[in-house]
Order: C-alpha cells, then sequence, then structure tokens
C-alpha cells in the first residue's frame, strides 16, 4: 500500500545565486563558474546554448549542481514558465541562477521525484500556489506542503523505468522531426545559398517590399482577461500557441463574435503568416487551411505578414526567415528585459528574392517532407498521450 509523504520530509531546497552584473565574468575564466538560468530549463532536461560566467567567488559550495538535483524555475512574469523543472543527470561543475531553485533528495527518491516533477498534477498544484503583483514566485512551503504518493523502492523503480522508457521514444521520435526540418534547411541552401551571407548573390528587398505587415488592434477594444473563455466565435492566439515548429494549440482563449467585429486590425487571413515580436522572438506559423479555425486574431506581441505574392511564396519566406533568425536577433532585436521586434526596425532585414518557378519548386519539396513529419507528429501525440496517462496513474 503506497504512503502520503510531504515533500518537506525527504528534500531539501537550496536558493540560486545572487549576482551583479560586475560579477559576470568571460566564459571559460578559470576564476569563474557557469551559471544555468531559467531558459536553461526544457521540457525534455537542461539545455547548455545560453549559459552566463559568474565570479566563483560569489557562488556557495551548495549551489553547484549535482546528480540527482531537480531544478526548478521559482520565480517569472510568466505563470507558465514558474515551477518548470527538470533533473541534473550528471555531477556538473556549474551552478544556478537567482531565479532558480534546486530541490536535493538522497540518490533512492531523486529519479522518482524527478518525474513528479514534470508531473501535471505537480504543474498544476505549483501554478496555482504562485502568486506575486508582477512576478511569480514559488515559496519553500509551496513544495515541502505537497503530498506525494511513496510506493516501495521496487514500485518506484518500475515507475522510473517505464517513463523512462517512454521519455526515450519522445526524444527518437523529436530527433526524427529534427532530421525533416535539417533536410529542409539544406535543400533551401542548395538552392538557394546562405540568406546570412547570400552566399549566391541573389538580389535581396527590404521585408516591407516583399510582405504586408499588419499589426494587431491594441485599442480600447482589445480583450480584458475576463472577456477570454475555452471556447467561443474566435481564436484570440497567445505565445504558447505560436511555435518553434508552427502553431499548437493545446491551450487556446477564445472571444466573442461581438467582440471580434469590434476590433479592427489583426484577423487572420488564409495564407497569413503570424511571427512573434515580443519576449520569444522570430517564432513563425503559417495559417493554411490546415488549420481548424475559421476566425482568428493575433495578440499584441505578434504581426501578421502577409505575402506580396507575385514576388514571395509563404514557405520560401519562412525557411528563410529561419535560418536569419540568429542573425536578426543579434543586428535588430531591441529591449534587454522584454526582447523586442517592432515594425519600424523589420525594413532593416534583407530577404532573398529567386523565380517563381524556384519558390514553387522548393515549397512543393517542403510539402512532401511536412507528410512523413505529420506521421511523426500523430506518433508522438500517440506517446505524449501514454504519458499523461502514466503520469496520472502513479502521481495522482
Amino acid at each position: 500500500m503506497n504512503t502520503q509523504t510531504k515533500l518537506g520530509e525527504i528534500i531539501t531546497q537550496i536558493r540560486g545565486v545572487s549576482y551583479k552584473p560586475s560579477d559576470v565574468r568571460a566564459a571559460g575564466d578559470p576564476d569563474a563558474v557557469a551559471l544555468l538560468r531559467a531558459n536553461n530549463i526544457q521540457e525534455d532536461g537542461l539545455n547548455f546554448d545560453d549559459l552566463i560566467w559568474v565570479d566563483k567567488q560569489k557562488v556557495g559550495a551548495e549551489q553547484y549542481l549535482r546528480l540527482g538535483d531537480i531544478l526548478i524555475c521559482s520565480s517569472s512574469g510568466s505563470k507558465g514558465l514558474v515551477g518548470k523543472a527538470a533533473i541534473v543527470t550528471s555531477d556538473l561543475s556549474c551552478a544556478f541562477g537567482a531565479f532558480c531553485k534546486v530541490v536535493r533528495t538522497k540518490a533512492e527518491y531523486a529519479s522518482y521525484l524527478g518525474q513528479f516533477f514534470r508531473s501535471p498534477r505537480y504543474r498544476k498544484e505549483i501554478s496555482a500556489s504562485a502568486a506575486g503583483a508582477n512576478i511569480n514566485n514559488i515559496r519553500n512551503e509551496h513544495i515541502d506542503e505537497m503530498f506525494i504518493s511513496m510506493p516501495s523502492a521496487n514500485e518506484r523503480a518500475g515507475c522510473v523505468a517505464k517513463l523512462g522508457q517512454i521519455d526515450y521514444l519522445i526524444q527518437k521520435t523529436n530527433n526524427q522531426s529534427h532530421q525533416w526540418d535539417q533536410l529542409v534547411k539544406s535543400r533551401f541552401v542548395e538552392m538557394f545559398g546562405d540568406p546570412v551571407s547570400n552566399s549566391m548573390g541573389l538580389p535581396t528587398e527590404p521585408m516591407t517590399a516583399v510582405c504586408t505587415i499588419i499589426d494587431g488592434d491594441r485599442g480600447k477594444y482589445y480583450p480584458k482577461q475576463d472577456e477570454f473563455s475555452d471556447t467561443g466565435y474566435c481564436l484570440f492566439l497567445n505565445a504558447k500557441n505560436v511555435t518553434t515548429s508552427g502553431f499548437s494549440f493545446e491551450n487556446c482563449m477564445f472571444i466573442t463574435k461581438e467582440k471580434d467585429t469590434a476590433l479592427r486590425n489583426g484577423k487572420l487571413e488564409r495564407g497569413d503568416v503570424v511571427l512573434t515580436t515580443r519576449g520569444t522572438l522570430g517564432n513563425l506559423a503559417f495559417y493554411d487551411d490546415s488549420v481548424p479555425f475559421e476566425n482568428v486574431r493575433i495578440n499584441s506581441g505578434m504581426v501578421i505578414l502577409r505575402m506580396k505574392k507575385c514576388v514571395m511564396t509563404e514557405v520560401f519566406f519562412i525557411e528563410q526567415f529561419k535560418l536569419q533568425l540568429q542573425s536578426i536577433k543579434r543586428k535588430i532585436a531591441s529591449g534587454s528585459a522584454q526582447p523586442q521586434l517592432p515594425i519600424s526596425t523589420m525594413n532593416k532585414i534583407r530577404i532573398l528574392l529567386a523565380p517563381m518557378a524556384l519558390q514553387k519548386q522548393f515549397a512543393a519539396f517542403v510539402s512532401e517532407v511536412d507528410k512523413s513529419k505529420l506521421a511523426v507528429k500523430q506518433s508522438l501525440e500517440k506517446l505524449e498521450t501514454l504519458k499523461k496517462s502514466l503520469m496520472q496513474q502513479y502521481f495522482s
């Protein structure tokens, strides 16, 4: 029989490193240590692409990450990010920042708790607990007071093994999707060259010459929080709907027909491209016939790109914009606290032009790849459904 155990009885919580700008050092400085932050916590584990380095003197012995630690985003302006967690799978010679905390436990519990902190139940409870005027914060008691079902050591090992196998299959399936994406990128460069250096010397035009950029209506009729619902006439896009891989409709908000009618700019037409311009920059989604919503509007952190079809196909634009994205972020994005890509600066982005016949040939290639990606996506959805079912079984 499983017992219910308070997390506070089996864990220790450790605060992240507080540092000033003057404490930041160059990467690889022998007197500095790499620091993980909230953006390094991903759904499938830790990401090490964007590290900062700080003076070793700022880091306490307990603030170095260890095998079995669970790194948690403990403070964020986004309720969807606060509480995000990942287990540390090896001893690391790095620490973690002030907006994070570590849950540390005995080795016998670590893998089991690592799965619990990724469960829907945990995320639901921690999101309900986290609060703040502008920033959502997790206090120690929010985690310490949680109860967890604690089966025998053998049952815990079985749970970890099953979920670990599903995680492996999900990662393998994601890798297949990534390989298809890489194939599209390679095909683009083969046909048109590197769009950053314009290695083939193709003619270019400012972004505003190849598409019309349409902002949303941010006036007095912009929806308030209490005007959204889970169902309704018009889908009102939020940040979670426009991802690095296109549209995602797992979390949707809707407005009424009356509210939609009152708003002016910002409503999608089939064939439009949505671009995120605030916070997470450069996510693109194509509003084609596969999208199951007839009435869709953008929020204030997005713009609509409506291609001038005589010079530019949507697929050709999307793929070259993706290849230019890192360069665009470095040169154009503004705002340190919340990066932004204002419409006024988009005219600085140069877009390659190519014969329409070649653009259509490339679009046909992408269409065939998308068919293969759809099969991969369907496999991934089945795995995710199975994982949620097991999470519910183990951690209800």
